[in-house]
């Protein structure tokens, strides 16, 4: 296998559609997501069970090998897309999905390794759980429904990175008795504006359901209409736990905002009121032409979807880009009201 110049993102590789246009009702109960859905075949249910639990034993140690050199013990196949575009120094969640040569989500046990270049000494295999982002049932809208027909899951990691820069990863998936990879590269920056854990969040109001003078069409596109616009951000932050979900069910570039809304919407029913969950929409108008709304502006985000959670305190206590499953979610979550 030889590592490429670079690989399109995952919200390239799984933009095929935007998902429909209607969707189930919203429920007042909450079940836990555990596992696969039930409803799925035996066979994928049991890659996906296998998928969320990796082990070191499955796959090569590095053994002072260059990443180059482990390419080569791997078959080639998959393509690699990463769901994360802001990288930085220090520790990052870097999320990636497998895509096989039928177009298909590959599901196995995986992991990643990373190096200063392909020819330098890797390091790993740090272990990457597939995580669930099909709600529970009585959450699931039609929107998450078609986009979640092709991706269950999502892969994650978490890689330290000293300085900013090029870093390549080889990330390695073993299905069967085979071992299949797929390289590419990140970008490290040295720097970002987007609020980071510890840090306050810019000053902004999001819609409500006053603002848009009950007509909720403008400020979700999720059908049905999910219950959190009913606060205004600037009226609970500081005040008490906040969980801010940026994402635009059927405009969604990425086909993943409609699964994460729903599962912010299983969570609000699993907390309660120990947090105020709100979910604002992505663009302008809903028009994806008339660019990003003012709230996404001064958080100085320019992908979708962004999730926020913030402590007591008003400061950020988790952030999340790009695909993230239930597990990933309800962490960021307890992360902000306290275990």
């Amino acid at each position: 296998m030889r590592f490429p110049l670079s690989v399109a993102p995952l919200v390239l590789v799984l933009a095929t559609g935007c998902g429909s246009s209607s969707g189930t009702s919203t429920p007042t109960t909450s079940k836990a997501a555990a596992g696969p859905d039930a409803s799925l075949p035996p066979a994928l249910a049991a890659k996906l069970t296998a998928a969320e639990h990796p082990r070191a034993a499955d796959f090569p140690a590095t053994g002072g090998r260059s990443l180059q050199a482990l390419a080569k013990l791997v078959a080639p196949g998959p393509r690699i897309g990463l769901a994360a575009s802001v990288l930085l120094p220090g520790e990052n969640r870097v999320a990636f999905g497998l895509i096989g040569a039928d177009n298909r989500f590959v599901y196995g046990r995986s992991a990643l390794y990373v190096a200063s270049s392909p020819s330098a000494a890797a390091q790993g295999p740090f272990l990457a759980p597939a995580d669930s982002f099909v709600p529970s049932a009585p959450f699931l809208s039609k929107t998450a429904a078609a986009d979640t027909a092709d991706i269950k899951a999502i892969y994650a990691t978490q890689l330290t990175f000293r300085k900013a820069g090029s870093y390549a990863v080889l990330a390695v998936s073993r299905v069967g008795n085979r071992l299949l990879g797929a390289a590419s590269t990140l970008k490290v920056q040295a720097s970002s504006p987007i609020p980071g854990v510890g840090e306050r969040p810019p000053a902004i109001s999001t819609d409500t359901v006053a603002s848009s003078g009950g007509d909720l069409s403008k400020i979700d596109t999720r059908l049905p209409h999910d219950d959190m616009h009913r606060v205004d951000f600037k009226d609970v932050i500081g005040k008490k736990p906040v969980v801010l979900l940026f994402a635009t069910p059927q405009l969604c570039q990425s086909r993943v905002c409609g699964p994460v809304t729903d599962l912010e919407l299983e969570l609000e029913h699993t907390y309660g009121d120990r947090a105020t969950f709100i979910h604002e929409e992505v663009y302008a108008q809903n028009d994806v032409s008339k660019g990003l709304r003012p709230q996404l502006r001064a958080f100085h985000l320019q992908t979708e979807p962004w999730l926020f959670t913030f402590d007591r305190r008003g400061r950020v206590a988790a952030r999340l880009e790009g695909a993230f499953g239930i597990n990933a979610f309800r962490a960021a979550v307890q992360a902000a009201i306290g275990r």
